[in-house]
């Protein structure tokens, strides 16, 4: 009983309320409750009436900070481990929702917690919670409580959920380096086109010569600008915010935008080896628990991470429903590698398909990491190339008729 207490205590939420007492004296202040419906219950008690009440928003930084996907996927580890050995369902997450450190994920754990010890199935429980908990993870849940192996249905969601963070962490890591050379290369011809260049041309103005071409080229450059930095930063703004809407609002825009992203030099191999990756291992994940092949090909579809992947997939579900081996619904895609479609193909003529698609998962897991480390041994080298190079035109620009001075005074 008391160990029930403290795991209610962690499910507390913090609401804001404003209202009036029974004196008609207006009043505010905070109070902890298991829901809004709950904590006005408490002050109708307490003899006032809450005009408004808002749960108390969480900090951007600290304890009450969201909750992250990896920190997530450390939560459903920590649910898999303790099923595993036995700790029944509810104690679980009792001893998680008290022992974490975040208020976040205490309170996300004790409000699921409060549902299950009411009688509602986990998987249920999980579903009002989206940003935590989506489609696929539910789904497995539940396949799991179906089964009767929400342990070894857990320990494969852990398993998943940690591969694709470290998946996403690595792509990211890509997508980094091109983003840091072009970005750096910028700055710095900024600055010395704005601050060092005037400098040059003061000292230039004195000389009463002739200057060299590439230098009157840079020159000019900068002075233009010194002139148009204002409208030029102005643009530039407006045309990133402008993307972002047209990307946020309009799926044709997203939908473009990753199927140029695949095109990319250096990085799209690394984004089409990550989608192939991500697909191999929901579908695997998905499959192994128990969830039915149409089921999960529509979850792999959402979990390809890339508009041109899931449009395929969706195309090869269709055609599976219709009938046709998957691995045959692959192949008229032209976009699945060679050898998922071989892995496929034994698979499915073994029985064996969540396996085989594990082991294409790891192997194309493994070329993405191999991909990233050698991605940032070429960046690297590359960056000082770029970056020395503009340097070195300006600074060679701008000591060229100094050079030319020293030779005629010679």
């Amino acid at each position: 009983m008391n160990q029930q207490a403290k795991g209610a205590d962690a499910s507390l939420i913090e609401f804001l309320w404003q209202g009036a007492s029974s004196s008609g004296r207006r009043t505010r202040g905070e109070i902890r409750a298991i829901s809004s419906e709950e904590a006005r219950a408490q002050l109708r008690r307490q003899g006032i009436h809450a005009v408004r009440l808002r749960r108390k928003p969480t900090p951007l930084f600290g304890r009450g900070a969201s909750i992250t996907p990896m920190e997530m996927a450390m939560v459903t580890r920590q649910v898999a481990t303790m099923l595993m050995a036995g700790v029944p369902l509810v104690t679980t997450l009792q001893m998680i929702g008290r022992g974490h450190d975040k208020e976040a994920m205490r309170s996300l754990l004790g409000e699921i917690l409060l549902q299950v010890e009411a009688g509602l199935p986990l998987s249920k429980a999980l579903r009002p919670h989206p940003k935590q908990f989506d489609d696929l993870y539910c789904d497995l849940v539940e396949a799991g409580e179906h089964s009767g192996a929400l342990d070894q249905v857990f320990d494969r969601i852990a398993t998943y959920r940690e591969k694709a963070e470290a998946l996403k962490s690595k792509i990211k890591k890509a997508m980094l380096y091109p983003t840091a050379v072009i970005v750096v290369a910028v700055i710095v011809t900024v600055i010395l086109l704005l601050f060092v260049v005037p400098q040059f041309e003061e000292i230039f103005a004195s000389f009463d010569a002739q200057l060299p071409m590439f230098t009157q080229l840079v020159i000019q450059l900068s002075r233009f600008l010194h002139l148009a930095w204002p409208y030029f930063a102005g643009g530039l703004i407006a045309l990133i915010w402008g993307f972002i809407q047209a990307h946020r609002r309009s799926q044709g825009v997203r939908d473009k935008v990753d199927a140029l992203l695949l095109k990319l030099p250096l990085v799209g191999p690394i984004l089409n080896k990550g989608a192939v990756a991500r697909f191999s291992r929901t579908l695997a994940t998905t499959f192994a628990a128990g969830v039915p092949l149409i089921d999960g090909l529509e979850s792999a579809a959402g979990a390809a991470g890339n508009a041109v992947y899931r449009k395929a997939v969706q195309s090869v579900r269709t055609e599976v429903i219709s009938g046709l081996q998957m691995n045959m619904a692959m192949r008229t895609q032209g976009v699945f590698p060679d050898m998922l479609i071989q892995m496929v193909l034994i698979g499915e003529e073994s029985g064996s398909l969540d396996q085989m698609l594990n082991k294409v998962a790891n192997i194309y897991e493994m070329q993405v990491d191999d991909a990233v480390d050698g991605l940032s041994t070429l960046i690297e080298p590359l960056l000082m190339v770029v970056i020395g190079s503009l340097v070195g035109g300006l600074v060679v620009a701008m000591y060229l008729p100094i050079f030319q001075l020293g030779s005629v005074v010679g």
